[in-house]
C-alpha cells in the first residue's frame, strides 16, 4: 500500500493575484518566493520550494492539492491500486515535473469529491533553502478539508484506494483522515456538503500566542475571521479560521493529536453536535467554508 510523508501543497485560484499575494505574504504570513513564468505565485510556510501556489482564475477555490510520497517505490503501489479500482491517472511529463520543481508525479481526479490530486517526489534537497518564519510563526501546511455529497464515498477511497487511515468521525457530518504513516490526525477532512467544494486550508503555528497575536493582527487588517478561537475535541487542535479576499476559508491551528505508526488507537465517532466541533463554544460565522469551487481536471 502506498505510503506518504506529509500533505505538500495545494494550488489555488483567486480573482485577483496581486491582491491575494499580498494578502497570502502580510497578513496569513507565509513567505513570498518567486512568479512564474505563466503568472502563477509561489508561497512556502517551511523549507520546501512552496507550500501554497496561487492562479489567477475564477471562480476562487482549489486548483490541485499535493500529496508528497515516502519516496520513488510508492509510484509502483499506487498505480496498482488505482489501476485494480479502475480510476484513471495521468504521469506528469518530465518537462512539466521540472517548471514545478518536482521530480515525478502522478494526477487523478478523486471520483467523489471530483479534487485534482497529485503524488510527488520533490525535485531537489532543502539544505540549500532558507525559511524564516514571519509575524505568524507556521511550521508547515497541516490539511486541507473537502465537501461532497458523495462524503461516505469519498472517505472509502481515501481509505481502500489511497491508503490514508481515518482518525476520528462526527457522526456522519465529518471524517478527519491521515496519509499513513504521517503521524498527525488529519492531513485530510471529507465534510458531508450539498456539492463538491473546498471547506478549508489549515497552516499549523509553533505556540497558542501565535493564535492569539493572529486574532488582533486579523481583525487590524479588516480580515472576517468567521470562527474561534475555539478547541477541537477530536484532534486536539486550538482553531483560529479566517477569510481570505475571495472568501476562502483558512484556519491557523496549534497542537494536534499525533499517532504512532503502528499499534495507533481505534477511531473514534463522536455525536453530531456542535461541542464535537468545539469544547468552548465559539460561535461560527455563515461564510465559514461557503466559498471554495472546485476545479475539475480531465484525466485522459
Amino acid at each position: 500500500m502506498t505510503r506518504y510523508r506529509k500533505l505538500g501543497y495545494v494550488e489555488l485560484n483567486v480573482e485577483s493575484i496581486a491582491r491575494s499575494a499580498t494578502f497570502y505574504r502580510d497578513v496569513a504570513g507565509l513567505q513570498h518566493v518567486r512568479q512564474r513564468q505563466d503568472g502563477s505565485v509561489l508561497l512556502r510556510c517551511d523549507m520546501d520550494a512552496y507550500s501554497v501556489v496561487l492562479h489567477e482564475k475564477a471562480p476562487a477555490g482549489l486548483k490541485c492539492v499535493g500529496l508528497m510520497l515516502e519516496d520513488a517505490s510508492q509510484f509502483e503501489a499506487l498505480h496498482v491500486q488505482l489501476r485494480e479500482h479502475g480510476t484513471a491517472y495521468k504521469e506528469l511529463s518530465a518537462s512539466e515535473c521540472k517548471l514545478r520543481q518536482i521530480a515525478r508525479a502522478t494526477r487523478i481526479t478523486e471520483p467523489n469529491t471530483q479534487a485534482t490530486l497529485e503524488f510527488y517526489i520533490p525535485a531537489d534537497d532543502a539544505s540549500d533553502r532558507t525559511f524564516q518564519p514571519t509575524h505568524t510563526r507556521i511550521q508547515r501546511l497541516g490539511h486541507i478539508v473537502l465537501g461532497t455529497q458523495r462524503s461516505s464515498e469519498a472517505v472509502v477511497f481515501f481509505r481502500d484506494v489511497l491508503n490514508f487511515r481515518v482518525s476520528d468521525s462526527i457522526g456522519e457530518t465529518v471524517t478527519f483522515m491521515r496519509p499513513y504513516p504521517n503521524p498527525f490526525h488529519h492531513g485530510i477532512g471529507v465534510v458531508c456538503s450539498g456539492h463538491p467544494m473546498l471547506h478549508h486550508v489549515n497552516f499549523m503555528v509553533t505556540e497558542i500566542d501565535d493564535i492569539g497575536r493572529a486574532l488582533h493582527r486579523l481583525r487590524a487588517q479588516g480580515a472576517a475571521i468567521v470562527h474561534g478561537p475555539g478547541r477541537h475535541p477530536t484532534s486536539g487542535s486550538v482553531f483560529l479560521y479566517f477569510l481570505d479576499p475571495d472568501g476562502i476559508t483558512l484556519e491557523y491551528s496549534f497542537g494536534m493529536e499525533e499517532f504512532l505508526e503502528i499499534h495507533a488507537r481505534e477511531p473514534r465517532v463522536l455525536p453530531a453536535a456542535p461541542e464535537s466541533i468545539d469544547s468552548w463554544g465559539a460561535t461560527r460565522d455563515p461564510r465559514m467554508g461557503s466559498v471554495g469551487e472546485i476545479e475539475v481536471a480531465t484525466i485522459a
